[in-house]
């Protein structure tokens, strides 16, 4: 029995240390489940705003070159309204899923940007639904969806993590404004 006696704190010692291992074992498995987990997570948000950008500057384009055919923009791919109109509802359409996906996934601040930016192209496709002619007023439509856009990004950025981006804004050749 003094044999076991004396055993029985190295005994005590291994059952502690194998113990210890195993619950640092989990430690660090449960760790890392949550870091691959939020960087899974991290991608999808990345594709959502990918996604609703794509889908919104599809409009824009589109509505780039309906102004240039009504005489507001330079583009130089004008679209009557009558062959544009299709395109936008699609685009429009497009927007709606990726908008919800947005939201579900998106942050407050990002959401909230995207609604400025999307609210400013709806503007925008309604200026020219109107068949309006006023240059000035769609520039200053056009540098409020530039300002949109950036804000959207930036707050993408931000959210995501990222260094600061381009702020998108390329100069342009005299008298290309679009």
């Amino acid at each position: 029995m003094s044999a076991f006696l004396q055993q029985l704190p190295a005994l005590i010692g291994v059952v502690i240390g194998a113990l210890g291992s195993y619950l640092a074992l989990v430690r660090s498995d449960r760790e890392r489940f949550r870091r691959e987990a939020s960087a899974r997570w991290e991608e999808r948000r990345l594709a959502v705003y990918a996604d609703y950008a794509r889908t919104l500057k599809k409009s824009v384009t589109l509505t780039y070159r309906v102004a240039a055919h009504l005489g507001n923009d330079p583009h130089p791919h004008p679209m009557s309204p009558a062959e544009a109109e299709p395109l936008l509802a699609e685009a429009t359409e497009a927007r709606d899923p990726s908008g919800e996906a947005l939201i579900m996934l998106g942050s407050r601040e990002v959401v909230e940007k995207a609604r400025v930016w999307v609210t400013t192209v709806m503007e925008m496709e309604r200026f020219l639904r109107e068949g309006t002619h006023d240059p000035r007023a769609w520039q200053a439509l056009l540098e409020r969806q530039r300002a949109g856009r950036e804000g959207y990004y930036a707050a993408v950025r931000d959210d995501l993590e990222l260094p600061p981006g381009h702020s998108a804004r390329w100069p342009l050749p005299p008298g290309a404004d679009g």
